[in-house]
């Protein structure tokens, strides 16, 4: 497609059923389908991908390049490439992304913040029929 990037792979799982305490640090891809407390980062220094399916539980904050949502987070989500809510998506916290992509159904209880770059000066346009 244009301009996207390779998506690295998923390397890493937390199943449906278990249940981690604590915060951690991923590399590449990382997909939830149990339940986390505590923080969830991306390692920086290479492209992430954080999965969070509809079945899975994250309480705390969630930093990543690309992220996509179907289940619930309580906590903020910052995705500084593209975050994706899925139908089911439910997040209680504020939200900061590059670009978002939201499907019907998808809920935010928070403050939407994208983190886009300063606005370049554009030139004023001139019209032809004013140069005569």
């Amino acid at each position: 497609m244009f301009g996207k990037k390779k998506q690295p792979p998923i390397k890493s799982l937390i199943a449906q059923g278990s249940c981690i305490e604590g915060n951690l640090k991923f590399t590449d891809g990382l997909r939830i389908d149990g339940e986390v407390i505590g923080d969830i980062c991306a390692n920086d220094g290479s492209s992430s991908i954080l999965v969070i399916s509809e079945t899975a539980t994250v309480t705390g904050r969630i930093f990543a390049d690309h992220v996509i949502i179907n289940g619930r987070v309580m906590g903020p989500v910052h995705a500084s490439e593209l975050l994706e809510l899925q139908p089911k998506a439910k997040i209680e916290g504020d939200v900061s992304y590059k670009a978002l992509e939201m499907h019907q159904g998808a809920v935010i209880f928070g403050q939407l913040r994208p983190t886009s770059q300063p606005l370049e000066e554009k030139p004023t346009l001139t019209l032809a029929a004013n140069n005569a």
